[in-house]
């Protein structure tokens, strides 16, 4: 019985540490595609501002004009910086309070029905975005980006001697 546990142990541990090997090429790969996705879309909001407007306006944001400046400003730096990976926990924060204020506002009716229609929720336009950022705020950038390597750049060095007392003469 021992060995059967050990046996099963022994795999659990293989299992979890195969499994967290992946962590860091799939947050890079979260970071890339959402990074960009959201860099398109910032672009988007900033491309045709008029027509931008009349969206939000129809959408019931307000303050339209404003509101788009911000988006699309929003999304298209913090897009890019979440792409390379380049203060990813600090420029998550106003990525999820944008695609929270479009809950709130152009996805009013999907968010006050998410437990009557969830499928509504997951599927709106925000949902995936969102997401994205909460992911990347909640475990970091991961080992392949412009954040990690800085860590290690700017990691205090470790003292090499070993700890000893004070050296008298």
């Amino acid at each position: 019985m021992n060995t059967l546990t050990g046996l099963l142990r022994s795999a659990y541990k293989c299992l979890i540490a195969g499994a967290s090997s992946l962590q860091s090429p799939l947050l890079l790969i979260i970071r890339l595609y959402w990074g960009w996705q959201m860099f398109v879309s910032g672009r988007a909001h900033l491309s045709d501002v008029p027509a931008m407007v009349h969206r939000f306006k129809d959408w019931g944001v307000p303050f339209p004009t404003v509101n788009v400046y911000i988006s699309g400003l929003t999304e298209c730096v913090c897009g890019l910086l979440l792409l390379i990976g380049f203060a990813s926990r600090l420029i998550t924060i106003p990525l999820i309070i944008n695609f929270c204020v479009a809950y709130l506002t152009a996805s009013h009716k999907v968010l006050v029905n998410i437990f009557n229609d969830p499928d509504s929720f997951v599927s709106d336009a925000a949902f995936l975005f969102l997401l994205a950022a909460v992911i990347v705020f909640v475990f970091g950038p991961g080992l392949f980006s412009v954040d990690a390597i800085l860590k290690r750049v700017w990691a205090p060095a470790r003292d090499a001697t070993p700890a000893a007392g004070p050296r008298t003469m």
